[in-house]
Parts: structure tokens; sequence; C-alpha cells
């Protein structure tokens, strides 16, 4: 009469193990998204995230290890997963406070560079430490629970419940993140993996039948999700309205204005958590004030006195920006043939509903869902001008995109006497980040480049050409017919706002040795510097 009930009680314990196994990667896979509006996505901030739940997840075995030696592991098993599910249900609502306290509101990005890592790694102990805890005892417990009920070998349950997490994991991994978190968004992915947990303990504490009160710990959850507030990334500044925000597969993104009238604006903002913004939209195309460094992609098509079709291709197209710029700026006679690669097919159906990105017709081809490395090397059409502005998290450049491997690719796709125009956020010609990346491009072409530091902004935009001498101050070939245009040029002819890069024995990345994320957390660091010493004098 025990085998069947044994049978059960086996059978409730696996499904437990892999859901349970699920939920952990949950946590661990949505963590690095609920961080990103704040301390942004990078290999930094993976690893931070990833060392957390693993020690957590350690700490959680010896705790579960000594539990399972008590007379009712199952019932210690349910108050595991009671645990887990109230810590994952308050993840959403907590989010906001901690990680602004350890990144406070406010912060300029030349004063982040340590809070970027070290605020990330507290943030994460903070937030998600509790949660892999609690879920790292289920598996010592579940093991213990498996081998009293059945009489197996110790080795033969721990090896079935390993299995049956794994499983689960894999599950939990694929599941969050092409279902869950684009579907649900993050709030609504926490919340579920925090029910299913409940449901969980409630399904342990029913195959344990303890002559406890740990049945009133689901009425407890339940409150405590209740009482939650939601997910909704960095608060708006009071000038500020939210006209939309979505969470796409890759990132928190919303849109917002403000001004009116004439000064009304509109800004992409992509997982923003400083003094940043990946889009802009004004009403009329044509140039941006001043301190937008789109402005200075118009200046190619003039350098080469554009005539006919300006063949563009934006690498990272965001809402349209450059686009629009370009529209309203092109010299008379020249009209432009525009396409664009963007990694977020959301982020194209929010500028189409709110920044007038054009749907695709003649003169406007967007490529959505393709990486833009991806993409070029499958596309061997030649372009005039090629622009790359594929920054995330406002400072966080791809490793793949920054290498000369990738570069040599660009080369090879503009025409003879074709433009690349890089946008490089960096705060001095000589910055890290700069110099890599534009000697990095110059290797790849054989050739100089041009660096122009934009007036009232924290970027540097690089030009390289294809097998033609680049304009430089002073030169036949730099000035330009008097117009809105070449205004852009008299600030950039002063010292110190321009140089020419000579290409390197060696390029500096690579795809084999690419240190851009170290780089971007020394220009950090550097610019942090300047600014104490600044206040110093």
């Amino acid at each position: 009469m025990g085998k069947p009930d044994s049978r059960r009680g086996s059978l409730g314990l696996f499904v437990i193990v892999v859901l349970a196994g699920a939920g952990t990667m949950i946590v661990e896979l949505a963590a690095v998204r609920v961080l990103a509006p704040w301390f942004g996505t990078s290999a930094a901030v993976w690893t931070n995230v990833i060392g957390v739940v693993l020690f957590a997840l350690a700490f959680g075995y010896l705790v579960g290890a000594q539990l399972a030696a008590r007379e009712r592991p199952q019932a210690s098993l349910a108050l595991a997963l009671f645990a887990g599910a109230a810590f994952t249900a308050w993840l959403p609502s907590l989010a906001g406070p901690v990680a602004g306290f350890f990144l406070p509101s406010g912060v300029t990005l030349a004063r982040a560079g340590d809070l970027l890592i070290w605020g990330s790694l507290a943030t994460s102990f903070a937030l998600f430490a509790p949660a892999a805890l609690a879920l790292g005892c289920v598996g010592p417990l579940a093991v213990e629970c498996l081998h009293r009920q059945s009489g197996e070998h110790a080795g033969s349950a721990g090896g079935r419940v390993l299995c049956a997490s794994t499983l689960g994991s894999l599950a939990g991994t694929f599941g969050t993140t092409h279902y869950l978190l684009p579907t649900l968004g993050i709030a609504w992915t926490f919340y579920l993996a925090a029910a299913v947990m409940a449901s969980l303990g409630v399904l342990s504490w029913w195959l344990a039948r303890p002559r406890s009160t740990l049945g009133a710990l689901p009425l407890l959850l339940a409150g405590s999700a209740v009482l939650g507030h939601g997910y909704g990334g960095p608060q708006l500044g009071e000038d500020t309205r939210l006209l939309e925000s979505i969470q796409s597969p890759y990132q928190f993104v919303r849109v917002v204005e403000r001004g009116e009238g004439e000064q009304l604006s509109r800004q992409l903002q992509v997982n923003e958590g400083f003094d940043s913004y990946q889009s802009v939209w004004q009403p009329q195309p044509g140039l941006l004030p001043p301190g937008y460094y789109y402005n200075y992609f118009a200046l190619p098509a003039w350098w080469s006195h554009a005539e006919g079709d300006w063949s563009l291709l934006v690498l990272g197209l965001g809402a349209g920006t450059a686009w629009r710029v370009l529209e309203g700026t092109m010299p008379e006679g020249a009209h432009l043939d525009a396409h664009g690669v963007e990694i977020d097919p959301l982020v194209v159906s929010l500028a189409r509903r709110w920044m007038d990105l054009p749907e695709d017709g003649e003169n406007h081809r967007t490529l959505a869902g393709w990486d833009a490395r991806a993409a070029l090397s499958r596309d061997e059409r030649k372009f005039d001008q090629i622009i790359l502005d594929t920054y995330a998290n406002q400072m966080e450049v791809p490793p793949h995109l920054s290498s000369v491997e990738f570069f040599e690719l660009v080369e090879a796709r503009l025409t003879p006497g074709g433009w690349l125009s890089i946008n490089i956020g960096g705060f001095a010609l000589d910055d890290p980040v700069v110099s890599a990346i534009a000697e990095t491009a110059a290797v790849a072409f054989g050739s100089e480049a041009l660096l122009l530091r934009v007036p009232f902004s924290r970027n540097v935009v690089a030009y390289l050409r294809r097998g033609v001498p680049l304009p430089t101050p002073g030169s036949s070939t730099w000035a330009l017919p008097d117009g809105d245009v070449s205004a852009l040029l008299a600030p950039c002819e002063m010292e110190g706002r321009w140089a020419l890069m000579e290409p390197p024995v060696v390029a500096p990345l690579s795809d084999d040795r690419n240190a851009i994320e170290t780089l971007q957390r020394r220009s950090l660091e550097l610019a942090a510097a300047q600014i104490a010493a600044h206040k110093l004098r």
C-alpha cells in the first residue's frame, strides 16, 4: 500500500525540482534586465549577476544540506520554496529603490565609472541573493526526500535530481529570453515565477503534511505580491512626458517628450539611467540644435559634392535620427537613398509610431531584427556612406563591432571614395576608447582617421575614406559653401578640437583580443579624475 504513495511523492518531487530549476534561471536571466536601465548590460554587469547568483546558490546548497538532516525535510523544502517565491515577488518593486540607492539619480555618465561595477555588484547582492539562496536549498532537500521515500542510493537520487533540475533550467533559459520577457515584461515574469514557486511550496507542504502553521505562508506571499508597485525603470525628469514604454527581448525602451511648439522634441531612450538618449526627434528634418553628434554625419555628402543618389547605410538605426538629419541637409541636386539596420524590431515599431520613421519604400529600407555585422556580411551592395552608431546603454560598444575584422568588412562595402562615419563616446580626442576605435579602423582602411570633437557633447565623430585623402582644416577640400552645414566646421578648427589618427602597426582591437569594455571603464575613470581636478583648481 505504501508504493503508490511513494510513487506519487517521487513524481511530485521531480515536478518541484524541474520547475524550481526553471525558476532559478528566470531570476538569473531577468536579473540583468532589471539592472540594465541603471547599470547597462556589459560583461561586467553580467559577471556580477552570475557571480552573486552562483555564490548564493552555493550557500543555499549548504543551508539545504543542514536542513536535510532534520526530521521533516519535505516541510523545509516547502519553506524554502515559499521564501524563494516571496523574495522573487518583491523584486520588481524593490529594483528602483535599491538601484537608486547605489546609483543616485543625477549622476552623470562621467562620474559613474566605479558605480557601474561596484553599484551593480551591491545591487545584485541586495536584490537577487535572497531568492537564489532559497532556491539553492531545493536540490539537497529534494535529494534527501527522494532518498527517504524510495530508499534508493543517495548517488542515484542525487543524479536524478540534478538531471531534472538541469532540464528545468534549460526550459527556463529559453523560455525567459524568447517568450516570458518579451511577452509578459519584467514585472510579470517575476510574478509568474513567484506564483509557480508558491504553488510548488503548496505541493511540497501537502506532500509533507506537517502539523504546523506553514499553511499561512501562501497568504503572506499573496499579500506581499499585492503590495508590489511593479517595475518601470528609472524615473522621468519633471519636464519630461512619457509617451510609451516597452520591454523588448533586448532592453527596456521608452519614448519621452519635452517642450512645446517649436521647442518640442522627443527622445528614444534604451536602458538610459544617466543623462543620455539613443535617438532624438524634432518636428522638421534637418540639423538638430548644437551639441547633437548626428549633425556631423551630414558633412561627408558636402565634402564629396554629392549629386544624384547618395546611398547611405546606418548601422544602429534606432529611431532614424541620422536619416532625418541628412534628409534635411543634402546638397542641391542630391537625394538620399537610405538603408538602416536595427537589431531590435520593437525600437523600429516605436520609432514609426512616435518619431516619423518612414515605412519601407523606394528610398527607405529598414532591416529590423538583424545584428549589424551579420547584416553587413550578407549584403554585398556598395554605399557612399556608412554610419556606425551601435551603442547600448550609453557607453557600451559591442566588441564584435569594434574589431579590425569588422572595419575591414565595412571598408569592402564602400564605393571608391566612400565614407565611414563613427560616433564614438569619449571625453577627449585622446580618450582611450576614441583612440582604440579610430586606430583600429585606420588599420583596416590603411589610411588616417579624422577625428572631430562635437561641441557641447561627450562625443567624437571619426571619419575614414576609401582610397581618397581626408579633408583637414586649412586644406582646399575642407571649406564648404556658406550655410548651416558649413557652420559646423568652425568650432572644430580650433586647437584640440580635431586630429588625424595614424594607423598603428597592429590594430588595438580584434576579434581575438578585444578590451573595449576595459577601455570604456578607463574612459569613465579618467573623466571623473578630470572633473575632480578641475574642482580643486
